[in-house]
Order: structure tokens, then sequence, then C-alpha cells
């Protein structure tokens, strides 16, 4: 009996290393996974940002941070269609999980090149990841190419596609390009203002009449209302400057000045959760969620502490990202389907 409940146990291990049919998407929705709510604090349950977006059979993320792709393996996504990782911006918490998810794809029988695509900078960061897990492709693929198995190591290797934004006369006009357009998916990068992380992009993702817009680390950015208009959802960033400011000025009672100091430099680039529903009122959009929240789950917030004074907005339809969120928007239909992995 017993070595029949361990056998079932490694069983049940063993299928979450299986990227298996559970977590794919209805093949007529575009459907959204939160991999990842978290700002760059450690938070237990909560990765770094990243977003995954499934449509047409494929996967596609937005950002990469740190914890998600262990996140995307437990729930059985479908890591080896995955085609492209779009990114916002280089700070490390939405980049650092990079290499590891482009090696756990490729494992899982990914048929080409993953593409990262971005803004300017892609390029060095797609080269670095190549060189620092050069060795790691060699020793897998001398171990495991076996027996009709195949690891190609240029399977394994990233693929830079720079997005570059034209310039326009007035620097607060929308700036937004084509990034990608395959199987009736087509991604547009949008400029917004997170300096001096720049240039940084929110990305909409539009799919037989339904779309997302994911903004990405910002402030609140008018153009970016613009060009989420007609959105089922947006996916947006949001951060509490008072709950921020309060522990900048713990730490730098506890004598911590350094991180004090960090820690209020924040306030400068990031959306509040009244501001990100300000926005999503401007944009007309049926949903906002919002991640990226730098203080949940620290021993202070509340969900009712971080988001008040957004229902004085008059924008009602909103609600907190949780790793393991997902979102369903059915092709042909307007329901916006929330669930959990």
């Amino acid at each position: 009996m017993r070595a029949k409940t361990l056998i079932s146990a490694a069983c049940a291990a063993l299928a979450l290393l299986t990227a298996g049919a559970a977590a794919a998407q209805a093949p007529d929705s575009l459907k959204v996974t939160i991999c990842g709510s978290g700002g760059p604090l450690p938070i237990k349950d909560r990765a770094k940002p990243c977003v995954a977006v499934q449509a047409g059979g494929a996967l596609y993320l937005v950002d990469v941070g740190p914890e998600s792709t262990e996140n995307l393996q437990l729930w059985r996504m479908p890591l080896a269609t995955v085609r492209a990782v779009f990114v916002t911006h280089l700070h490390s918490d939405h980049i650092g999980d990079l290499g590891e998810f482009n090696m756990q794809s490729w494992v899982a029988g990914r048929a080409a090149p993953l593409e990262v695509v971005g803004p300017p900078g892609v390029a060095a960061l797609a080269a670095g990841f190549n060189q620092a897990y050069g060795p790691d492709h060699g020793f897998r693929n001398a171990h495991h190419e076996h027996d009709g198995i195949k690891l190609p190591i240029p399977l394994g290797l990233l693929k830079a596609k720079t997005i570059a934004l034209p310039a326009t006369p007035d620097p607060k006009a929308v700036q937004e390009k084509l990034a990608w357009s395959q199987d009736g998916l087509t991604v547009t990068a949008i400029r917004v203002e997170h300096h001096p992380a720049t240039p940084a992009y929110a990305y909409r993702f539009d799919y037989k009449g339904r779309s997302v817009v994911v903004s990405g680390d910002t402030v609140k950015w008018a153009p970016l209302a613009e060009a989420a208009k007609g959105a089922d959802v947006l996916i947006h960033e949001a951060q509490n400057n008072d709950m921020t400011r309060q522990m900048s000025g713990g730490l730098k009672m506890l004598g911590n000045d350094r991180i004090a100091s960090i820690m209020a430099d924040t306030t400068t680039y990031h959306t509040s959760p009244v501001e990100a529903a300000e926005l999503a009122k401007a944009a007309g959009v049926k949903q906002l969620v919002l991640y990226h929240l730098t203080q949940a789950g620290l021993p202070f917030f509340t969900p009712e502490g971080f988001t008040k004074g957004i229902d004085k907005v008059g924008y009602l339809d909103w609600r907190l990202a949780k790793d393991g969120m997902t979102i369903e928007l059915p092709v042909g239909g307007t329901e916006v389907k929330f669930g959990q992995n």
C-alpha cells in the first residue's frame, strides 16, 4: 500500500514537469494568466512581474521577473508553445528569470529560438543570457540528446527584436509601433514614462476583436489611456506612495538611510491605484486589474488601505491581481471571465 502511495506521489510530481493541456486556453479566446503580481520586494506567494498571454495556440510573456518561471511550471503552462517575451523595460525585477524561462521552454521542446522583443537594450540582454547559459546548453545537449530526443543548441538561444518607436514633436503624444503580428494576434508597443528607465513600453494585445493592455512600469501617462481605448482589460501597475513614504520614514528611523533613500526615490516613477483607476476610466476599458503591487503581502498591507480613494474615481470594475489569476476573453463576445490557477 505504501509503495502504491509513493508511486502515486511520484507520478503527481512528475506531472508538474509536463507542459500539459490543462493550462491551455480554449482555441477561441484570448487568455491572460498573472504569473507575477509583485514588485521588487521579496513577498511570499508573489513572484516579480510577469503576465502570460495565450492566443492562437501560442504562449507569450510580458516580462519574466524572478520566481515567475516556477509558477508557470507548477501550473503546467505549455512552455513549449512560447514564441516571444515582450520586455517592458530593463529593470532587474522584470527580466531576472529570462535565462531560466528560456532554458526550461527549450527543454520542454520549444521549436524555435525564443524572441525577446522590447526597447533598445534587448539585444545586449539576449546576448548576455546566451553567453551566461552557453555552458549549460552544451551540458544538456551532450547528456540528453540520444535515442531520438533532440535538444538542438540553436533552438535554445534568445533572439532579440528591438522596437524603436518613432519620435513625435510632442513628447506627450501617443508613440506606438506594431511589435508582432502572427496567427491573428497583433501586439503594439506603446511608450510610457518611467524615467530614468527609458525607453519603457506598455503592450497592447489584440486578437479577433478582444484586447488586453499591460502597462509595465510608468507614472500616470495620458497617452497610454488614448492607446488603450476600447480594450477589454487594462493590467496596470500600482504603488501606494503614502505607504512607500511611511516605509521610507520607518527605515530612516531605524538608521537604514541607504534603503530609506532608495525607497523614497520610487515614488517619482510609479502610478498609484487611484491614478490607475483614473486612467482606466479615461480609456473606457471594461476591467482594470492592478499588478506590480509593491506593498502587497507586507505586514502593514491591507487591500482597503492600499486602494484608499479609488472608488471616488467612479470607476468600479477593478480588482487586485494575485499570482495565478486568469482572465479569459472568449472570441465573438464581450464577456470577461476571471479564474484562478
